[in-house]
């Protein structure tokens, strides 16, 4: 497998592992970042989304793109300056790649595979099922999500294969959500969040990648995806099962929703809130999940 894969937004938790499964494969990556310094096994170009520059050089002989970049969700409270980050990093990001693709005079482009996310469905939409023909939810997260995915579109335009995939709750050891949720288990201070009943869609890190490897793969794939594994749990389940693994005890009563609003202020949302996501679209079109449970998954990542 002699293809040139460019990956944007590289060295984050999904980039960095999603490199090495590539390069398994026979794949040629190459990462497009603010900076050099990142994997010292893969070649590196700049790019400045505030100015608008992008070193073109980047992306002569690449067949696929897959664009990962965008400022965590999750990882700041909400000012007024983060949440314009946070949407500028994914639209911005998208229109400076097309407009940069625009000005190759014969590019070798053939599809761009983007990231997406399931905050598109809205803050709470409870235990109904949310399929990928179902019209964007309310709250900052699918406003941003909607904007993102208009920005991925126009790369329509372009007449390349454009995918789009909407990540659930990625569950790693080395970041993310689960790390969070472990560090108070481990003292054992760990309690579910809010009602405790909201669904999350959780995803196993390698199954997300292998799941973009699959769009890359797949010719016929095109269009938005869920990337969710088949069984969705409430935030109650998945706290429960992580103790369980971790071989910790839980006493504590569920943290109330307005405490979360205190420490987070409207971030909260993201922890107090929850979409039960279905996969069948992704498992239709072919792709087999290695985790399809949670235990299983969680065992996996952290024994």
């Amino acid at each position: 497998m002699n293809a040139k894969v460019l990956i944007t937004g590289g060295t984050g938790l999904v980039g960095t592992r999603l490199t090495q499964l590539l390069q398994e494969k026979g794949y040629t990556v190459t990462h497009l970042s603010r900076s050099v310094s990142g994997n010292e096994n893969v070649k590196t170009y700049q790019w400045n989304i505030e100015k608008k520059e992008l070193d073109l050089e980047a992306l002569i002989g690449v067949d696929y793109i897959i664009h990962l970049a965008g400022a965590g969700i999750a990882d700041k409270r909400w000012t007024d300056q983060r949440k314009e980050l946070i949407l500028k990093s994914r639209t911005e990001s998208t229109k400076l790649l097309q407009n940069s693709i625009l000005k190759l005079d014969n590019h070798t482009i053939k599809a761009f595979i983007s990231a997406s996310a399931v905050g598109y469905y809205g803050i709470d939409t409870g235990d109904t099922w949310m399929t990928e023909e179902i019209p964007s939810g309310d709250g900052f997260a699918a406003e941003v999500t909607r904007q993102w995915e208009a920005a991925v579109d126009e790369i329509n335009q372009l007449n390349l294969r454009v995918v789009k995939i909407r990540i659930g709750i990625v569950l790693s050891e080395k970041g993310g959500a689960l790390v969070k949720i472990m560090q108070p288990i481990k003292f054992g201070v760990g309690s579910p969040l809010g009602r405790g009943r909201q669904y999350l869609s959780w995803i196993h890190l390698d199954d997300l990648c292998q799941l973009f490897i699959f769009a890359l793969e797949q010719n016929d794939m095109q269009g938005v995806y869920n990337g969710v594994a088949p069984h969705p749990v409430t935030n109650q389940e998945l706290t429960k099962k992580t103790a369980d693994v971790l071989n910790r005890p839980l006493f504590l009563p569920n943290v109330p929703t307005f405490v979360l609003k205190l420490m987070l202020g409207e971030m909260s949302q993201v922890v107090t809130g929850g979409n039960r996501v279905s996969n069948k679209k992704i498992q239709e079109a072919g792709f087999e999940f290695k985790y399809t449970e949670l235990r299983p998954a969680l065992v996996d990542l952290l024994k």
